[in-house]
């Protein structure tokens, strides 16, 4: 019964956020708590709803932090210089203006946000690929393929729902798919360097004026918020910060609020700026964070009530006895189709503690099924569930379907190579 009413559950979920009956954030929220009176755990919802909350509190205030940390640094104007850089570097050679766009993309990413990446990027790069007669679908396909390698982050909003899901800590989860992360990133600039090359032999090499080019190539914000004088400081705290993280020096969530704090206060010492900064960021933070609380109230019941358990139990029963020790790969391949018919909320709430506790029967941490599922994230951004790639295949002017043909096959690589990578280096089990 138990089994049964969980199921139902993450059936109704996922048809409701699919459909767009409800929002993310209000389904986890109301769903589980429906099914948990259907169950008759009425007296024991407000007890596991309050667990649930306790358990992803640590998740929701770093990615709150991380969002306001880089949004000061991109609001600085730290990109800048590295875009200048790459248009003078790449001039009028398609192989080094694909490249040079991959390495842009991957950097941008780095405060896990696809919209400011998608913005930045294209702002900086599109006039470049009109100027010479590149296509500028392939922009967009190098900028969601380093966004979809990037996207396993922490803070980029997957990663902190497997945390959030399975209750796990950063270094049980991210860390260790860090050398996956550079072999997708090398991926994604080898994909580069295969389109640069066919656009070169289709329009060849243009003479280019890089100077003119950055001058047009424009972050979103505006210039008095740049601060040039202190772009080496910048550079200096987000290394520290990142060797901080690697290494665990203090809890990710006390890391990012006092890089904030130091980032602001150093950029913006006018608490009036600062209020301005804060309040510019507070749309995209708040949703964010307020989808992690709600998913604490949603895995909370679920838990609670062991239909979790149930579920596992009656999964286990069609699974071949002989395929049990490979429950991570299969985990890892499932999560690219996975993702890409359903979104995030569904597959990382609903579908992945049944897979991580039908992996534990087989002896497999819940942690290795955690970081199996992140593999597919490259194959999700391509989905027609995420609204990010809207924005990004409008900027540069395609076809939606158009960009699925011809990236897909991209996005699939960017998941073998970086589920060779784990397997080859133990990361998690074949």
């Amino acid at each position: 019964m138990l089994a049964l009413l969980g199921f139902l559950l993450i059936l109704v979920f996922m048809i409701l956020i699919m459909s767009g009956r409800l929002s993310a954030m209000i389904a986890l929220i109301i769903i589980p708590i429906i099914f948990a009176v259907i169950g008759g755990f009425g007296s024991e919802i407000g007890p596991m709803m309050l667990e649930g909350i306790k358990s992803v509190a640590p998740t929701g205030i770093m990615i709150l932090f991380a969002i306001l940390y880089f949004g000061t640094l991109i609001d600085a104007g730290v990109f800048d210089p590295i875009i200048k850089t790459i248009l003078k570097v790449v001039k009028g050679d398609p192989v080094k203006i694909a490249m040079g766009t991959a390495v842009l993309a991957l950097l941008i990413s780095l405060d896990g946000d696809g919209t400011t990446t998608y913005m930045i990027t294209i702002s900086a790069m599109l006039p470049l690929y009109k100027r010479i007669g590149m296509k500028p679908i392939l922009l967009a396909g190098i900028a969601v393929s380093a966004s979809g390698v990037m996207n396993l982050l922490p803070w980029g909003g997957p990663t902190a729902r497997v945390m959030t899901a399975l209750n796990l800590e950063m270094s049980e989860v991210f860390t260790p798919v860090i050398p996956a992360m550079i072999g997708g990133a090398l991926f994604v600039i080898f994909m580069a360097f295969m389109l640069g090359r066919q656009e070169r032999k289709r329009i060849g090499i243009i003479e280019v004026d890089f100077q003119a080019m950055a001058q047009m190539a424009a972050t979103v914000e505006a210039d008095y918020l740049k601060r040039p004088k202190l772009i080496i400081f910048n550079y200096c705290l987000t290394i520290a910060l990142l060797v901080a993280l690697i290494t665990e020096l203090f809890p990710p969530v006390a890391l990012f609020m006092l890089g904030f704090a130091i980032a602001i206060t150093v950029n913006y010492p006018n608490i009036k700026d600062q209020k301005e900064r804060v309040a510019n960021y507070a749309d995209n933070a708040l949703s964010v964070v307020s989808m992690v609380f709600a998913a604490g109230i949603f895995t909370g019941i679920l838990s609670g009530t062991t239909m979790v358990d149930a579920m596992a139990n009656s999964v286990i029963q069609y699974i071949p006895e002989a395929m049990g020790s490979h429950f991570a790969v299969i985990t890892a391949i499932l999560s690219a189709p996975f993702t890409f018919f359903m979104s995030n909320d569904a597959f990382y709430y609903g579908v992945l503690p049944l897979l991580a506790k039908a992996g534990a029967v087989y002896g497999i941490d819940p942690a290795l099924i955690g970081r199996a599922s992140l593999l597919g994230l490259p194959v999700h951004l391509l989905s027609p569930l995420v609204p990010s790639t809207y924005l990004l295949v409008g900027m540069v002017g395609e076809d939606f379907g158009k960009f699925q043909r011809i990236f897909l096959k991209w996005a699939f690589g960017s998941t073998v190579v970086m589920i060779v990578v784990c397997i080859v280096l133990g990361i998690i089990p074949f």
